[in-house]
C-alpha cells in the first residue's frame, strides 16, 4: 500500500505543476488581453480624430471649390492680374 500513495502522491505534484503552468498562463492573457484592450481604445481615439480631421479639410476643400463662398483668409485670394 505505501507503494500506491507514492504514485498517488506523484500524480498530485504533476497535476500542481500544470495547475501552476495555467494559473500563470491566464494571468498573461489577461494582461495582454487589457494591453490589446488599451491598444484598440487609443485606436478608436485616433480614428475619431482622424475622421473628424477628414471631414473639416473636405469641407475646406468644397468651400474653395464653390466661388460664391465666402474666401477662407484675404491673405490666401489671387489678386485680379494675375
Amino acid at each position: 500500500m505505501g507503494t500506491a500513495q507514492t504514485d498517488v502522491g506523484a500524480e498530485g505534484t504533476g497535476t500542481d505543476e500544470r495547475l501552476v503552468t495555467l494559473e500563470v498562463k491566464a494571468s498573461f492573457t489577461d494582461d495582454l488581453v487589457d494591453e490589446l484592450n488599451r491598444t484598440v481604445a487609443r485606436q478608436q481615439q485616433q480614428l475619431e480624430a482622424l475622421a473628424r480631421e477628414l471631414l473639416r479639410l473636405r469641407r475646406q476643400v468644397e468651400s474653395m471649390s464653390d466661388p460664391d463662398a465666402p474666401a477662407g483668409h484675404p491673405g490666401e485670394e489671387v489678386p485680379p492680374h494675375y
